[in-house]
């Protein structure tokens, strides 16, 4: 955290092309204010967009033509600080195989060095303290051993200030380092002065403590205590708040480290175990129970449940089988599997949602722009202020003393240090969290989205319900047994690929087993398909086609329940053998365990919301009575789904809109707050502003809880960032706040917004407290339901 001399620029050549964005390492940032100084630089560029994080220590920056990387390095340099590209991501290799110990991160190093500071000089302190505030210690001479004390901790801890200070200096800059630096100087010149040349060094002196500064000339008072023990209280902020900043960032960091290190690649039969980097989209790998799934993709032969809970949160692991999609970094809870890659490298699922999360705790949210400003200003206007509390005094006739520690007590109690954390800590903790449960938030900005937003449009396909088929009532006609019907119907469905098909062939195949097979199977286009099952010429289709082609009218005792089915929204397929209609099977998309439960949450989070459908009036009302939804849109284009989001946002309402598929794209985008279900496809997560990983519409309700709380921690850390230097540079100007004390408050600061901040760690998802485990046991992404058919 300590300012640094600035590295050479790194080869011109290793550097990414302009007009693009880039991401900087920044480095010798100490403090909000350098931050908004090297940002300020960079936005002086021509052209150059920048964004600098002080909790990060990066810097977003948008180059435009005919500026490289090297001209912004050179302007961050030339600023006092240090910037470098990041390392690219090293392969993965396993340290206990190559019998090496974990490389230790630099932020340990830097927590490490920071703890052996403040260790060494809170010892030294401690004594000196003692001493100044129990007068029956001081002992006679005991000012000189105070000073032998004292001095190591002015000069070697508080180095970092002072370097700090001498660097931001040398560019006619002042930080919160300046305040801290020339405050302990300060105290430490005036004890030396009264040492050497005033009355505070003869044998025998003694110095009553007192919390407040009284008239005189004080030529008899020493600052020792205070020139230690606020380098000793900075010290311990500093201390708590680098581990504070370290443990915020750790759900981002076990992110990236999730991905498995080695795979089983089977190439010509045989299994070879290569660097997961080196897997290739297209090969086909193994993973064995317990194993971690290499990368994205889909599963070729075996079946096994796969724990997605740490890329979800969702505790009960999913059912897999042939045609089923698997997320890398998911582990193989069960049996064995034979996965063909589908995405790898930075393509994968997870290399997504590192990313999201990473732009995310980069970015600033709005109200973190006006800290920014405020914090740039801060320094110059403090010192000024400073000075102009020692004249007051000095003018009033209070005499140096009462002068001298007021305007240190100045100095002390402005560092705006906890402006400069209150926003970057809660992003970092809350978009961490948020990864953690499978909520992925774009940006800070979203975060004032999800407090303005009233409606929420619910896309009914892929949200509310499951998006696929299954067969939901087995009808059969008066004297014909309820399995045989499943059984040659669902025969002869397995021949097809149609997900109607596929959805009554997976039911029966659930119910009975094993099926038999088809002859001179045939099918039509739209209208059903025919074939020889067990020595029976099969039919099953729609109903008219039935009368049509094949003269088998539906009998009366069915008809009535064919509309209502159709009437429902499901769709009703009828299925004959041997000259008559035999019954009729109801398939339909149906309602999603938790969408009913989900829509109450989201109306107590004072959201109002409407159904949004390409379906008919009556199937979208059927569905909308079952999840309690009263507001309805059926019978909606795709491509208009666009303009009824415009619709409501001109009736003056800020609209979220919750969608899975390529059409809800352009809806997502205009929304205010875009909602995307992880399960859907990359279009419409592209578009949206947060990302559910998880297909269950509750974590929609958890992401808005979340994104709320989070911009809740952040005005509260603003709050009590303003209010305390508000409340206490008045108390000090005023002389009412003894410099000891301000350096206490001024450190307390800072770790009580990390502190806050860290909060944020034990937002609990109500979608995964939910006891109903069928809620949990859906495959993200199946080829065909596998659930039982409720008959």
């Amino acid at each position: 955290m300590t300012s640094t001399p600035a590295a050479a620029s790194p080869p011109v050549a290793s550097l990414p092309a302009a007009g693009q964005r880039v991401e900087l390492n920044i480095g010798g940032m100490t403090c909000a204010s350098c931050a908004a100084r090297v940002e300020r630089k960079l936005n002086r560029m021509p052209g150059v967009q920048a964004s600098v994080n002080y909790a990060t220590e990066k810097a977003v920056v948008h180059l435009p033509e005919g500026t490289t990387v090297a001209d912004a390095v050179a302007t961050v340099q030339a600023t006092g600080y240090t910037a470098e590209l990041p390392e690219p991501p090293r392969p993965a290799v396993d340290d206990a195989a190559t019998g090496m110990e974990p490389s230790e991160p630099g932020e340990d190093r830097e927590v490490t060095e920071l703890r052996r500071r403040l260790g060494i000089s809170a010892a030294l302190t401690l004594p000196v303290l003692l001493l100044a505030m129990i007068e029956p210690l001081q002992f006679a001479n005991w000012q000189w051993l105070s000073l032998t004390l004292a001095a190591p901790v002015v000069v070697w801890g508080a180095w970092p200030f002072h370097r700090a200070a001498v660097v931001n200096a040398r560019h006619a800059a002042a930080t919160m380092d300046t305040l801290i630096s020339v405050g302990v100087l300060a105290a430490f010149g005036w004890s030396l002065y009264a040492l050497f040349f005033g009355g505070a060094g003869h044998p025998g002196m003694r110095m009553p403590f007192r919390l407040l500064p009284h008239a005189g000339s004080g030529a008899e008072e020493i600052y020792l205590e205070v020139a230690a023990a606020v380098t000793v209280f900075i010290l311990a902020g500093r201390y708590f708040e680098a581990r504070a900043k370290k443990r915020s960032g750790a759900a981002l960091r076990a992110l990236l480290e999730m991905g498995a290190k080695d795979v089983a690649v089977l190439r010509s039969g045989q299994e070879v175990r290569i660097p997961v980097g080196q897997l290739a989209v297209g090969e086909q790998f193994l993973v064995r129970p317990g194993e971690k799934i290499a990368t994205d993709g889909e599963v070729v032969d075996g079946s096994s449940a796969v724990d997605a809970s740490m890329l979800t949160g969702e505790p009960v692991p999913v059912e897999v089988g042939p045609g089923d999609a698997v997320v890398g970094a998911t582990v193989n809870a069960g049996g064995r599997l034979v996965v063909q890659a589908t995405r790898v490298g930075a393509d994968t699922q997870l290399a997504q949602m590192a990313r999201m999360v990473e732009a995310a705790q980069s970015g600033k949210a709005p109200v973190q722009r006006l800290a920014d400003r405020i914090s740039a200003v801060f320094v110059p206007v403090v010192i000024a202020l400073a000075l102009a509390t020692l004249a007051g005094w000095l003018l009033w006739g209070a005499g140096a003393e009462a002068a001298f520690t007021a305007a240190v007590a100045v100095l002390i109690i402005a560092c705006p240090c906890a402006l400069g954390l209150a926003t970057p800590t809660a992003l970092l903790v809350g978009t961490g969290r948020g990864a953690q449960l499978g909520i992925l938030i774009k940006g800070p900005q979203i975060l004032e989205s999800t407090r303005r937003v009233d409606t929420i449009v619910l896309d009914k396909t892929g949200t509310i319900t499951t998006g696929r088929m299954r067969m939901t009532r087995t009808l059969p006609a008066d004297g014909v047994d309820e399995r045989e019907l499943l059984r040659l119907a669902g025969a002869l469905e397995d021949a097809s690929e149609h997900p109607i098909a596929a959805a009554i062939a997976a039911a029966a195949r659930e119910q009975l087993g094993t099926l038999p097979p088809v002859e001179n199977f045939t099918s039509t286009q739209g209208l059903g398909v025919a074939g020889v099952v067990d020595g029976h010429a099969v039919v099953a289709g729609r109903a008219g086609w039935l009368a049509e082609q094949w003269a088998l009218p539906l009998p009366t005792d069915l008809n009535t329940a064919h509309r209502q089915a159709q009437d429902a929204g499901g769709t009703a397929i009828v299925v004959g053998w041997d000259g008559a209609v035999r019954g009729v099977l109801v398939v339909a998309d149906t309602v999603k365990p938790t969408s009913a439960r989900a829509v109450a949450e989201l109306r107590q989070l004072g959201l109002r919301p409407v159904l949004l459908t390409g379906d008919n009036e009556r199937a979208a009302a059927t569905v909308a009575a079952e999840v309690g939804i009263s507001e309805v849109i059926a019978q909606v284009l795709p491509t208009e789904k666009l303009s009824v989001i415009q619709d409501l946002q001109r009736q003056g309402r800020v609209v979220a809109m919750v969608g899975d598929g390529v059409n809800d794209a352009a809806a997502l985008a205009q929304a205010d707050l875009g909602i995307a279900m992880g399960t859907g496809t990359d279009v419409a997560i592209q578009a949206s502003d947060l990302t559910l990983v998880r297909g269950d519409l509750r974590a929609a309700v958890d992401a808005i809880r979340l994104s709320r709380r989070t911009l809740g921690t952040i005005k509260g850390n603003l709050f009590w960032a303003f209010a305390y230097n508000v409340a206490a540079i008045p108390l000090a100007v005023a002389g009412l706040l003894n410099p000891l004390i301000a350096g206490a408050a001024m450190a307390l600061s800072s770790v009580f917004v990390v502190s806050n901040s860290l909060r944020l760690r034990s937002f609990t998802a109500v979608s995964l407290t939910d006891t109903d485990q069928d809620a949990h046991r859906r495959p993200h992404a199946p080829s065909r339901d596998r659930h039982p058919a409720t008959t």
